[in-house]
């Protein structure tokens, strides 16, 4: 049964999770704040998390952060705040979703199935290979050369789904919603600040990209072979 850790000051979204979450078959734990809820994930390990970002003690970033330090458990982060700056800084701070209040429940449900389906162990390993460059999409690692590059959790979200479609167009608009959310699909400068921060990072040549390809207008090709790891 997959064990959900609900991270939220508020009682009654608390209980409506709680309601939701079991009768979709979940086991759920509740936490108030954040150093509850780090104690939780001390004590027992959740295969998710939703996380508030408006605790009443710690920051719901802090509490992200230092889950980050330790697990690489998926973390949906479930916050009042619509800001754009907000949402990047909690993917680049390690979340692997954002979902804004109020939101629709089954949107949420859909998210965290997503979340834990990747991570999931019986889930196969997605690698991508050209050129020197090695993308582990599953464990997160990147390789360029034989050397290991760093990449933030947005651009891994970005690779993700360029990966699973290798070889194949894959439009702005379904980039931007499956990686920032359905609310979105205009903000073509996203994608190519992304883009271009990936090629600085694993391309041999930056401006004339081999790898990530634009398609004007379009969208944006990962042209690598998919391997079984």
């Amino acid at each position: 049964m997959t064990f959900v850790l609900v991270v939220d000051d508020d009682p009654a979204i608390v209980r409506t999770l709680g309601i939701n979450l079991r009768a979709r078959g979940y086991d759920v734990e509740t936490a108030a704040d954040g150093r509850s809820a780090l104690q939780v994930v001390e004590e027992r390990l959740p295969d998710v998390v939703i996380l508030d970002l408006g605790l009443p003690d710690l920051d719901g970033l802090s509490v992200l952060q230092r889950l980050r330090e330790r697990h690489a458990l998926p973390v949906v982060i479930l916050s009042a705040r619509h800001q754009t700056d907000d949402k990047v800084e909690a993917l680049d701070s390690g979340a692997d979703d954002y979902v804004t209040k109020p939101f629709e429940m089954e949107e949420l449900m859909a998210r965290v199935r997503a979340a834990v389906r990747r991570t999931s162990a019986g889930e196969p390993p997605l690698v991508v290979e050209a050129e020197g460059v090695v993308l582990d999409v599953t464990e997160r690692h990147a390789e360029r050369d034989g050397a290991p590059v760093r990449l933030t959790p947005t651009e891994w979200h970005l690779v993700e789904v360029l990966a699973r479609r290798a070889g194949h167009l894959v439009s702005q608009q379904d980039l931007l919603r499956e990686v920032w959310g359905p609310g979105y699909g205009r903000e073509s400068h996203y994608l190519r600040v992304y883009l271009a921060q990936l090629r600085r990072k694993l391309e041999a040549d930056p401006a004339n990209p081999t790898l990530f390809l634009t398609d004007p207008g379009q969208g944006y090709r990962l042209v690598a072979q998919r391997s079984a790891g």
